[in-house]
């Protein structure tokens, strides 16, 4: 069963699909109605895993105002079918929402404190 963080700092189980759901529907209603194009699109561009992170995860997001933070593992590709993905998704993830979103791939975080951040915060999306 994977866990996550809640804003609170403790930890919350995220295991079956009910549970997900429940978790990214508390965090951003906008995602829910999405739910089966935000499914093709992990499928078609490779995703192992997709996050909600940041305000979006907390309950603090501002529609007009805030970004949506996504963590990203992708499966593994040949070089120039990663940027493929990576690029792939990020313009559909921001046509999808119809704003700006920040893609960030979890394995390219260095920064501790921001690691830690978005430990603090992620809610699952997919997982494949």
């Amino acid at each position: 069963m994977a866990r996550s963080k809640t804003p609170q700092g403790k930890r919350s189980s995220i295991g079956n699909a009910a549970s997900v759901e429940s978790a990214v529907a508390d965090a951003l209603p906008q995602i829910d109605p999405h739910r089966a194009e935000l499914i093709s699109l992990c499928r078609r561009y490779f995703v192992v895993r997709l996050e909600l992170f940041g305000s979006a995860a907390t309950g603090q997001f501002r529609t007009g105002e805030s970004d949506l933070d996504f963590l990203v593992e992708f499966e593994p590709r040949p070089p120039c079918g990663y940027a493929d993905a990576y690029f792939g998704l990020l313009e559909s993830l921001e046509k999808l929402f119809g704003g700006s979103v920040d893609l960030v791939v979890d394995s390219a975080i260095r920064n501790p404190y921001f690691r830690q951040s978005v430990d603090e915060t992620r809610a699952l999306v997919y997982a494949a």
